[in-house]
């Protein structure tokens, strides 16, 4: 099996040259996500909490600070 991971920065990033990305890839069953500034670090969830984190954030039950 292959386990290569296509990278897709988020479409939120600066636009720019530098590694200010949050980048996503997905396997049939897990999401992996990475800054691009260290990309030997991965957070790897499944879409359900990822869901619920991100509810959370949009809420303000969860702050960014």
């Amino acid at each position: 099996m292959d386990r290569t991971l296509r990278w897709q920065k988020s479409t939120f990033s600066d636009g720019g040259d530098g590694n200010t990305c949050v980048e996503l890839a997905a396997t049939h069953t897990t999401l992996h996500l990475r800054e691009s500034d260290d990309t030997t670090t991965e957070l790897i969830t499944t879409p359900a909490p990822l869901a619920h984190l991100i509810r959370c954030l949009k809420s303000g039950r969860l702050s960014m600070r």
